[in-house]
């Protein structure tokens, strides 16, 4: 405990889905260490909590991982971390440049495994802790456009996975979450480019919603939360739907991609 509250530490947490974990972490009592690239935004939130640690940091840099790391490693009394930072893009994979594609899977993938293995070491120790991956509904499947936004949120569903199973393999009380939004209403998708309307209103989701959720299934030490009736349906259905289907749906998508770039709206 850390001035006798529990801590956490939320990534990715200047807005969004971050942001929401720490103003209902702090609502429950948490201690919080608030780590995202832009200040402004950490500083902001931290006074309206009234008081949070901040690091400023690019999870994609190994120097401010490194610091992370490092942080999590001297904070002997974590109970939560949250692995919330990630972004997705837009286009092909061949037709978009490499460096963002790199950019991603370092944040997704290296970050989440350096910063969960620096978390993990001291929890199991102490025996209590948890993590909660934040992936996607997008993590069980593949879609034109998304290639390495959809595989890596599938190596994040895979890796936690296997962390429930080595944890409980090892008789740990330690728990691990893949937490698998849809859409939420959030800055992702403008940052990324992409016109929120052209998704349906039904299909978007609150954060406060999907944070509930998390938490909630944590609670009742649930592997895999996918917030939403919809969302679960569609998990499910991807496991089931033939890959012909699969398939021509994706060409179908492919198609009206080139339209879109021919005759973009508005």
């Amino acid at each position: 405990m850390e001035n006798g509250k529990p801590l956490a530490l939320v990534t990715g947490a200047s807005a969004g889905i971050g942001a929401t974990f720490a103003r209902r972490l702090a609502n429950h009592g948490y201690g919080l260490i608030l780590v995202a690239r832009r200040r402004d935004r950490l500083e902001s939130l931290a006074q309206e909590l009234g008081g949070a640690e901040t690091l400023e940091a690019d999870l994609t840099s190994d120097a401010d991982l490194q610091r992370v790391e490092d942080r999590i490693a001297s904070a002997p009394d974590l109970e939560l971390l949250v692995n919330n930072a990630g972004f997705g893009t837009a286009g092909r994979f061949f037709e978009i440049p490499v460096d963002s594609q790199d950019q991603m899977h370092r944040l997704h993938v290296m970050a989440t495994l350096r910063l969960t293995h620096a978390a993990l070491r001291g929890m199991v120790a102490r025996g209590r802790g948890s993590v909660i991956n934040v992936s996607s509904v997008a993590g069980f499947g593949q879609s034109p456009g998304n290639t390495s936004y959809c595989a890596t949120k599938t190596w994040m569903n895979s890796f936690t996975e296997g962390l429930d199973l080595e944890l409980r393999s090892a008789g740990s009380p330690v728990r691990v979450q893949a937490l698998c939004p849809g859409f939420t209403v959030s800055e992702f998708h403008e940052v990324m480019g992409m016109d929120r309307k052209r998704i349906p209103a039904w299909l978007w989701m609150r954060a406060e919603d999907v944070v509930e959720q998390s938490l909630a299934g944590l609670a009742r030490g649930k592997l895999f939360v996918v917030p939403g009736g919809v969302y679960q349906v569609l998990a499910v259905a991807q496991r089931w739907i033939p890959t012909w289907l699969l398939r021509a749906g994706a060409r179908r998508y492919g198609r009206a991609m080139d339209r879109e770039a021919k005759h973009p709206r508005g």
